[in-house]
């Protein structure tokens, strides 16, 4: 969502980087490039006249500009002042400390998506707070609006109010409290009806609903593609009821971020959660903290450690951190990691998490490259025999052929392959000899994503073959193996 401000903003930067001294004048030239850069992204003209000042302030300070690095020192500064305006450094969680059933209420503009968020929401309160939830529709103006959650419901394992024909939302806002407190609940979410925020007639009832039900939490549902009208419709729903929060949907789609930046200003409110793509478990608790520095290129090792937690099944990661140590591995466990890449997100999901790598992602957007070379990948060591994967080496011309024929690719794509894979099983034995697992962080430079994600099997266990162990989580495109290059740029 934020590449294009992110690229406006890294180009400012590394101008300033690539100066040894900054003048005041340096610094308040590339606050005008930052400015235009926020007004490009939709952001609220006050947010940025705010942001502006802020950093201006901090960063003609005479112990910045005199500093060894005053490049750095700035960008410090801009990251510091743009964690705030998204929310400073902790992140909001829901607040359950209420005598059950704790109440969340959904309200928002028509389409922001607060159907599918109250369903992935009561997901998210099942697996993870490990609480007993209750959703209810209050939409009665939508067609099958009720009968959508009730599905959704039976996804994600959460149970539903059931659908009495004709009954008005303040009603069954009423029956949801009681049915929620018969069943032991303990989170009663509401999913009200989307409401222009110029329909007085509707955010009545919304008040009305709130009355009945004195909600703890009142999250409101905004669409990130909205852009600057998002401002309008967050100050319309704060003036009638009392909003807690701000879930941001489609999050993951390409527009250019100005709501997300200028929600938590314009509200007051927390930003709690963000939507990131439409399966039912694509939700995320909004960071401040990981999404200023995606924004500034930063990257997000957290996440995407924790992500790798999440899609790896430990008993994989265990067998591979065996082998790891033996400094063994097969195309098996290449096809396991590839498998493990997509899961996460594909490649670019996976640059764009790490420091570094906003470069490598943009070479793999220029080259056309996209995730179709992983599931290629998949499908030649597929098309190899169990023995064939456990030993490469077995792979003469004839079955090279007979691969590149069962898998619908070219013989050069089967040697790119096991290629790929020698460059990996070096990378193995180098670990090995540096001491097993241990060692894995002296091969990133010390730790860094290497040491954070040792034997897991993703990203961190892959990329030493990537590089050849001579990268690290900055590395760049043109310093990949010549023969990975290829098989990257190959649709």
């Amino acid at each position: 969502m934020f590449d294009n401000l992110s690229d406006r903003l890294g180009n400012v930067f590394d101008k300033l980087k690539g100066r040894g001294a900054l003048s005041e004048n340096d610094v308040r030239e590339a606050m005008r490039e930052v400015r235009i850069a926020l007004l490009e992204a939709d952001v609220a003209l006050p947010v940025v006249r705010r942001f502006i000042d802020a950093v201006t302030e901090k960063a003609i300070g005479s112990e910045v500009l005199k500093s060894v690095t005053p490049g750095q020192q700035v960008v410090k500064i801009v990251s510091d002042e743009l964690t705030e305006m998204l929310g400073g450094d902790e992140p909001a969680e829901l607040n359950f400390a209420a005598k059950p059933p704790v109440v969340i209420m959904m309200v928002g503009l028509q389409g922001s998506g607060k159907t599918t968020t109250t369903a992935k929401l009561g997901k998210l309160i099942r697996e993870k707070h490990g609480k007993k939830a209750l959703m209810a529709s209050l939409d009665v103006n939508r067609p099958a609006a009720q009968e959508q959650l009730k599905v959704l419901g039976e996804q994600v394992e959460v149970a539903t109010l059931p659908i009495i024909e004709g009954q008005q939302p303040v009603d069954i806002a009423r029956r949801a409290m009681d049915s929620a407190r018969l069943q032991s609940a303990d989170v009663l979410l509401l999913d009200t009806a989307g409401r222009l925020h110029v329909d007085e007639a509707l955010m009545a009832e919304m008040k009305a609903i709130a009355g009945v039900s004195a909600p703890t939490e009142v999250l409101l549902v905004v669409d990130s593609l909205t852009g600057q009208d998002a401002v309008n419709v967050a100050q319309s729903f704060t003036g009638e009821v009392p909003l807690t929060g701000v879930v941001l949907t489609r999050m993951d789609g390409d527009a250019r971020g100005g709501a997300a930046l200028s929600m938590r200003y314009v509200t007051g409110k927390p930003i709690k959660f963000a939507g990131t793509g439409e399966k039912l478990d694509a939700i995320e608790a909004f960071d401040a903290k990981r999404v200023a520095g995606r924004i500034l290129g930063m990257g997000d090792v957290v996440s995407l450690v924790e992500k790798a937690a999440a899609t790896i099944k430990q008993d994989e990661a265990e067998a591979l951190a065996k082998k790891m140590a033996q400094g063994k591995f097969d195309l098996d466990d290449l096809r396991m990691q590839l498998r493990q890449m997509q899961q996460m997100g594909g490649l670019g999901m996976l640059a764009g998490m790490m420091p570094g790598m906003k470069k490598a992602k943009a070479a793999m957007a220029a080259s056309g490259m996209d995730d179709r070379v992983l599931l290629h990948m998949d499908a030649i060591i597929g098309s190899m025999t169990p023995k064939e994967r456990k030993r490469p080496e077995l792979l003469n011309a004839k079955r090279k052929k007979r691969v590149a024929a069962g898998s619908g690719t070219q013989v050069q794509d089967v040697n790119k392959v096991l290629k790929m894979h020698q460059e990996m099983s070096r990378a193995m034995k180098q670990i090995k000899k540096m001491g097993g697992l241990k060692g894995l962080g002296a091969l990133f430079g010390g730790g860094g994503l290497g040491a954070a994600m040792p034997g897991l099997g993703g990203p961190g266990a892959g990329l030493p073959g990537m590089g050849g162990g001579k990268g690290g989580p900055g590395v760049d495109m043109n310093t990949l193996p010549p023969d990975l290059q290829d098989l990257l740029k190959k649709k």
